[in-house]
């Protein structure tokens, strides 16, 4: 199975929260044209360029973009793969790497409701109809799209892996596997993963390309959202091709200042992710470049500690620059959106709640009018031995209490209500059970972060705080 980045995808990752009455009632109406129908399938997609590989979100596991798109480049997201799950939903049928959505759906005394709901309930009701009437082997325009053109990254945060940034294929290569893991099934930090980036930095991409052939033909004018992903996009020579062209399509649309809208429509909504790392003068041109873009646009940036525990976390990280920066995105205003996404892992829950103080505190220095960062708390699943869940329960207590206090000693006001989920959810999920086969973690948990230091010149006993350092030197 290849890889799958721990991608957001469109809105926010809702993972077993529970069901409002409107997603109850949206449900229904779902199921009414049928039990397993899902419009990520028609109009969603992540597409990674860089290995030829697509999925339709983050539930089910990416698959090869067929040759055939050389000549057909609307089958970088039309693959006859997702055409049989689409017949499969049409029918009411559950196709496999959908298994996610159909546990949630199963489960017995609970209102969890399957993502499905949450993404087709972001397009029309009217568009969802045309999918589930529409011929199944029909190519389909996107309406959101989340691409990678390359793995290309200054960064190795330590919870990703070779398959999403050059810098940790670089690490594997120089320093060989990382050793004795044993609940590594996916092999993440075995190999260089080479098959994530088949073509040179330098080389013409033919899957880059036919994404250019479609967006010139009719996905510029057909895409509510385009947002790209990396890698550190900022990076890619194709980040930049992007943005040259819509910049100088808004121009074009606006000689002498005068707006002329029926010329052609709007495109896009652009939305990126970034690590905030750049040269000073890559930030600058980034600035300048979203001023001229003339469309919404969405910041992502990741972080979900503060500090050497951060920097610790996000091996490159620059904790002054990256804090410095999300304030001077609020203040220049260049975007009309910001997001810190906080994968949350078993390292970070001490310094996690001063992170959302800086956030609140940037809320509370600019007018509510203008623009304010949000958060999303991603509770990090793969790889499982960095999970939260591989702590004692004593610290996990602790660290959920002290969670619990900081949310009791917010102003509800300042807080968004998906945020109030988020910080609910992560304390509900310290309170789970240890797994199985929790010792084979914990035992993996030192293996790596034993290797990682020695590898990256990092020291765990000098980072982190003086219970978590006692338990780790337990761990035999």
């Amino acid at each position: 199975m290849h890889n799958s980045p721990p991608a957001d995808g469109y809105g926010i990752k809702m993972d077993n929260i529970t069901m409002s009455d409107d997603d109850k009632e949206y449900k229904k109406k779902l199921d009414t044209l049928s039990e397993s129908f899902c419009s990520a399938k028609w109009y969603n997609a992540t597409i990674w360029l860089g290995s030829g590989m697509t999925t339709s979100c983050h539930h089910p596991p990416a698959h090869k973009i067929p040759d055939e798109f050389l000549t057909n480049p609307k089958l970088i997201h039309n693959t006859p793969e997702k055409k049989a799950d689409r017949a499969m939903m049409q029918r009411g049928e559950r196709p496999s790497g959908c298994d996610y959505c159909w546990k949630v759906q199963d489960m017995k005394d609970t209102d969890a409701v399957p993502d499905r709901v949450y993404k087709s309930k972001i397009y029309d009701w009217k568009d969802n109809k045309v999918a589930y009437n529409s011929n199944p082997e029909q190519d389909v325009n996107l309406k959101t799209l989340e691409i990678s053109f390359d793995r290309t990254c200054n960064f190795a945060c330590s919870y990703c892996n070779p398959a999403f940034s050059t810098t940790w294929a670089k690490d594997i290569k120089e320093n060989g596997a990382y050793t004795d893991l044993i609940t590594d099934g996916r092999n993440h930090f075995t190999h260089s993963h080479e098959s994530a980036q088949l073509f040179k930095p330098k080389d013409t991409n033919p899957y880059v390309e036919a994404f250019f052939k479609w967006w010139e033909s009719d996905l510029k004018s057909t895409l509510d959202e385009l947002r790209i992903t990396g890698g550190e996009p900022s990076m890619s020579r194709d980040f930049w091709r992007i943005l040259d062209l819509y910049e100088e399509h808004y121009h074009i649309n606006n000689i002498n200042g005068i707006h002329r809208p029926a010329l052609e429509k709007q495109w896009p909504k652009f939305a990126f992710n970034t690590n905030l790392g750049m040269s000073d003068e890559q930030w600058k041109t980034l600035i300048d470049k979203l001023r001229g873009i003339g469309v919404e646009s969405t910041m992502y940036t990741s972080c979900e500690a503060t500090g050497a525990h951060a920097e610790y976390i996000r091996d490159g990280l620059n904790w002054g620059q990256w804090i410095s920066r999300l304030d001077h995105s609020i203040e220049e205003y260049f975007v009309d959106d910001i997001s810190v996404m906080c994968t949350v892992n078993a390292l970070c829950l001490w310094t996690l709640p001063e992170l959302l103080d800086h956030i609140l505190m940037m809320r509370k220095k600019y007018d509510p009018d203008f623009l304010q960062p949000s958060f999303t708390l991603n509770i990090l699943r793969f790889p499982s031995f960095q999970s939260c869940l591989v702590l004692p329960e004593e610290i996990r207590k602790r660290r959920r209490q002290a969670l619990e206090g900081w949310l009791w000693s917010q102003d509800p006001k300042l807080l968004h209500e998906h945020e109030i989920d988020h910080i609910e959810r992560l304390i509900s999920y310290l309170r789970e059970p240890e797994p199985i086969d929790v010792e084979a973690k914990r035992h993996d948990f030192k293996k790596f972060y034993t290797q990682y230091d020695l590898r990256r010149g990092k020291l765990f006993e000098d980072t982190f705080p003086e219970e978590l350092v006692e338990w780790y030197k337990k761990i035999t």
